[in-house]
């Protein structure tokens, strides 16, 4: 059964490429940027580096929060897009911007207003307090201009363009990269601001992408804005977003909350800075290594929604879907390779030179790393079937269950008995971490060959 599944046509293969593609460099711009900017922070000084790794705990729950109302927005808009009806696109896209940026623009003024507050909850590590509110205190209205830019990036990506984030996010990535060079240390005549230079060249670069993306909706002819349905979504749309971006949102709210307290663990536990240090780094490599994985995933969202809009047949759709679990494996496995390969070549004699960094964080940048390379392939799977399969599907709450359910239930309960309780160091803890991939790849699999994912979410 399986075999037959993986007998696609050529184009079959061909296109999952040609849309991952454009994906992939997205992602590899995006994470470029956030590690450029842990080595020129990290120039800083291991504290600074520490500071804004534990700010930034916040900020990645926002960030998934943004991601999740898109994705959200992605389920509906790519069946809609199967269907032919622009109409509806534009009222969920309408949707989209009423719901994240009024929630980012909340988060961007508690941050300026309330960030030693903050970064109190954060980390009990007084050293890291100023530091990280001058960071945060600026680096939260970035937020807000990122989710101008891209909820309509997000549905351009589902209509099949996804080649708009790529470049767009290559130029904003390589503005950013020079201007956290000049703002961070004050050079060409800038004045050396430390972590908040940081923070204020991601705002000017997001919020280039603001006005590229207005002036692009004002000419693209793929999707034609109608005002009229993006300010009046209407109840029907709006019931339908609730109903199929609500856990969507909730799923990646709790899963980035959970990598948010396995950061507070971390920053309570002792020796909380080079473990910081550590995490911050491994994350970012990490993040670089993995730019196929969610691009696989986000992928396979896009041809499950449209092929379910087209009204195919229920055992083509799966056995696209299983398809498209393969080529995610594979695209784990070569992943995995790659960061194996990093650990082992660049990290001593590039990396790690590059930051002021003690020996004891750079020890256990690595243990993490193997241990984060060793699960990559069963990752990439559980991606391709949460983010891509599923939702794609409109199977959204499923998506929910498997995705927090064993990260709450066994990873986050048993890394802070390990690290709080027991005080077993942060190897135990970071082995309950990646836990969290192994148990969902039993959840995921089975569901996956039911085939009851696969349904309808569009009206006519």
């Amino acid at each position: 059964m399986i075999t037959h599944c993986l007998k696609q046509d050529r184009g079959f293969y061909r296109e999952t490429l040609l849309l991952m593609l454009p994906l992939v460099l997205q992602n590899l711009v995006t994470n470029f940027m956030a590690l450029a900017d842990t080595f020129m922070v990290g120039g800083l000084g291991e504290v600074e580096l520490a500071a804004v790794s534990s700010a930034n705990s916040l900020f990645y729950v926002v960030n998934l929060l943004i991601f999740g109302i898109q994705s959200g927005a992605g389920v509906l808009v790519a069946q809609y897009y199967g269907r032919g009806n622009q109409e509806a696109i534009n009222r969920v896209m309408g949707m989209g911007y009423y719901i994240s940026i009024a929630f980012t623009t909340v988060v961007a003024l508690c941050a300026f207003f309330f960030p030693v507050q903050i970064m109190q909850v954060l980390t009990n590590n007084s050293a890291l307090w100023e530091p990280g509110a001058d960071y945060a205190r600026i680096v939260g209205f970035s937020y807000v201009c990122m989710a101008c830019s891209g909820v309509y990036i997000a549905v351009q990506r589902s209509m099949e363009n996804p080649r708009l984030g790529a470049i767009l996010l290559t130029v904003s990535g390589a503005m950013n990269i020079v201007l956290n060079y000049m703002l961070i240390y004050g050079e060409w005549g800038a004045p050396a601001m430390g972590c908040a230079g940081a923070a204020l060249a991601t705002l000017i670069s997001r919020a280039f992408e603001v006005v590229v993306i207005v002036i692009y909706a004002a000419k693209n002819k793929r999707l034609r804005l109608s005002a009229g349905s993006m300010l009046r979504p209407g109840r029907q749309i709006a019931a339908d977003f609730m109903r199929y971006s609500l856990p969507v949102v909730l799923n990646e709210g709790l899963w980035s909350l959970a990598t948010t307290l396995f950061s507070i663990i971390m920053g309570h536990m002792d020796n909380s800075t080079p473990i910081l240090a550590a995490y911050t780094i491994a994350g970012n490599i990490d993040k670089m290594c993995a730019v196929a994985l969610l691009a696989s995933g986000n992928t396979a969202a896009i041809i499950i929604g449209r092929e379910i809009g087209r009204d195919a047949d229920r055992d083509e759709i799966y056995a696209k879907g299983v398809a498209l679990n393969f080529v995610c494996f594979l695209t784990g496995v070569f992943s995995m390779l790659l960061l194996l390969t990093v650990r082992a070549t660049l990290l001593d004699s590039f990396v790690y030179p590059l930051m002021d960094i003690s020996s004891e964080a750079g020890r256990i940048a690595k243990y993490m790393l193997l241990l984060i390379a060793l699960v990559m392939p069963l990752r990439s799977v559980n991606l391709c079937n949460v983010v891509g399969v599923f939702r794609g599907g409109g199977d959204v709450k499923f998506a929910l269950l498997v995705d927090v359910g064993p990260l709450y239930c066994i990873c986050v309960t048993s890394a802070a008995l390990c690290g709080l309780v027991f005080g077993l160091g942060i190897e135990a803890v970071y082995v309950c971490i990646v836990f969290d991939d192994i148990a969902k790849t039993f959840l995921c699999l089975p569901h996956l060959r039911r085939g009851k994912w696969i349904n309808s979410v569009t009206r006519a």
